[in-house]
C-alpha cells in the first residue's frame, strides 16, 4: 500500500465516523504543507534565498553538463585528427614519400 492509499482509507474512515469532508480535507492539507516545510527545514532550504540558490544549483548543473558534453566531442574530434593524421603518415610512408625531407 502506498501513503496515498493509506491515506484516503484514513479520510474515509474518519468521514464515516462523523468528521465532516472539507475539514478533513484541510486537515490533510495542512498537514502536507507541515511535512513538506519540515523536509525543507531539515535539508537547509528554508530560508528566503534557498529558491535562488537552488536556481543558481540548477544553472550550475546544467553548465556542467555542457562543460561534459564539450569535453567528449572536442575529445572524439582531436581522436579523429589524430587517426587521419595516422593514417596519411602511414600512407606516406607505403608510398615511398619518407625521404622527402632529406
Amino acid at each position: 500500500m502506498n501513503d496515498g492509499t493509506v491515506l484516503v482509507q484514513l479520510v474515509t474512515q474518519a468521514q464515516e465516523q462523523g468528521a465532516d469532508l472539507s475539514t478533513l480535507r484541510a486537515i490533510v492539507e495542512e498537514s502536507g504543507d507541515l511535512g513538506a516545510t519540515r523536509a525543507l527545514v531539515r535539508m537547509g532550504l528554508d530560508d528566503a534565498g534557498a529558491g535562488r540558490d537552488l536556481g543558481e544549483l540548477r544553472e550550475l548543473l546544467a553548465a556542467w553538463r555542457d562543460a561534459k558534453a564539450s569535453l567528449w566531442k572536442t575529445g572524439l574530434a582531436w581522436l579523429v585528427r589524430l587517426l587521419g593524421a595516422v593514417g596519411i603518415a602511414g600512407i606516406a610512408v607505403q608510398q615511398g614519400l619518407a625521404g622527402w625531407g632529406k
